[in-house]
């Protein structure tokens, strides 16, 4: 469960999201099933693909009464940074059990 942030000069401001968190949340269990199905991830390249796709994409964020601009990026885009992440994981892990 993540921290909440601290209120901003009294305001909460904890229900502002990045749009891109649950695309990507969504569509990664479809991208590493349909290009790396023969590999087994574990939880810390999980977290490192996500934060990657994220750090990758164009923040969206959005509050309670936003206007959304139609700006928002296809699933081909996202897939497309998702799989860069995958590939950056895989040549670069973080793993304890590294020598």
């Amino acid at each position: 469960m993540r921290k909440p942030i601290p209120t901003i000069k009294g305001f909460d401001v904890n229900k502002i999201q990045n749009r891109n968190e649950k695309r990507v949340a969504v569509l990664m269990p479809e991208v590493i099933d349909e290009y790396y199905e023969d590999f087994t991830f574990d939880q810390l390249d999980i977290e490192d693909i996500y934060a990657l796709t994220l750090n990758l994409l164009p923040a969206r964020y959005i509050q309670h009464g936003s206007i959304i601009i139609s700006d928002r990026l296809s699933d081909y885009e996202i897939k497309s940074k998702i799989r860069t992440a995958v590939e950056r994981v895989l040549d670069y892990p973080t793993r304890a059990d590294k020598d």
